[in-house]
């Protein structure tokens, strides 16, 4: 294949790009509900790390991690210094990762947090005097890795990224294919090791913790808690089984002809998705009309539209 042939574009057609065509107005209002969200996320995000993850070092992990370890060293406040981190990072994802795209969904995150984090580390100690919260560690990283998960995930939603070790993670994963999972891990889990050797081996595996539930929560937050669950079911019987579940379960169903892989004789694939409460009642409805159906479980994060019902125009705004 020739470099010209590469980078040749694919033709849309005019009737699918008209349908994509929105007022300036519509296209302003989804522009600036982004940048709220992507603001809000970063300020939760702070509330977390300024409350319960830097009084207490815990270095979880990436830029912000490498800013407590730095101020335990220098005078700098925490947020400048994680700010001053994240520019040759920005600028590296720039020429990398799309651009003014990839900076737009970026920088207000990255400012935000920063001068938000200064600011309540300036004014939160005085009102802790007050009023304090908590001085137990293991409370702190809990609390850390749900609000900092918090903020993350709304930031996510939104379409932004709050820098970091996201930048170099990604530009990996995109030109060598390396698993951005496996570049997560490598680089937080170093950093935890740096915090463990400067502060104590505790706040390590404490910080570990804050990770973890920080990216279990920022997972929930995006894509929200599972309710779905994705049946298939391979039948001989395609008539009585659609019927079944459409009768029992009130559900829409789509049928595929397919073939058995090693008796090659005809079958039907049946599709379909029901709520995790009626898994069970999807069972016992196919075990009554067809005993030998082959039947596969999934998970979903979300259903949207069919069985009569349109694609809300709000899930269109969120995207």
């Amino acid at each position: 294949m020739t470099s010209k042939q590469k980078t040749k574009r694919i033709h849309i057609p005019s009737e699918i790009r008209s349908q994509f065509d929105q007022p300036l107005a519509a296209g302003l209002r989804r522009i600036i509900w982004r940048q709220v969200q992507t603001g809000l996320g970063a300020i939760i995000a702070a509330v977390g790390f300024s409350v319960f993850q830097f009084p207490f070092k815990l270095a979880a992990g990436g830029v912000t991690g490498i800013g407590i370890i730095v101020n335990h060293f220098v005078t700098i406040p925490v947020g400048m210094i994680f700010l001053a981190l994240n520019v040759p990072l920005v600028i590296l994802g720039f020429f990398q990762l799309g651009r003014w795209r990839f900076v737009a969904s970026t920088v207000l995150s990255i400012l935000v947090f920063s001068f938000a984090v200064d600011l309540f580390n300036l004014y939160l100690p005085q009102v802790n005097e007050k009023w304090p919260i908590t001085d137990d560690l293991l409370l702190a990283s809990i609390y850390a890795g749900v609000l900092f998960g918090v903020g993350m995930g709304i930031i996510y939603r939104a379409g932004g990224t709050i820098g970091g070790t996201s930048i170099p993670a990604r530009i990996l994963y995109e030109r060598l294919g390396f698993p951005l999972s496996q570049s997560y891990l490598f680089t937080d889990m170093a950093i935890i090791f740096v915090a463990g050797l400067v502060f104590h081996w505790e706040i390590a595996l404490l910080s570990t913790l804050t990770l973890v539930l920080s990216g279990i929560v920022s997972d929930l937050v995006l894509e929200g808690v599972s309710q779905v669950r994705t049946a298939t079911i391979v039948t001989k019987n395609p008539d009585s089984v659609r019927l079944a579940i459409i009768y029992q379960l009130r559900r829409g169903v789509s049928l595929w002809t397919i073939e058995g892989g090693y008796t090659k004789s005809p079958r039907s694939m049946v599709f379909c998705t029901v709520l995790r409460s009626r898994v069970a009642d999807l069972k016992h409805t196919i075990a009554t009309v067809d005993p030998d159906a082959f039947i596969v479980i999934g998970v979903a994060q979300q259903v949207i539209g069919g069985y009569g019902k349109r694609v809300p125009s709000s899930s269109i705004k969120e995207v």
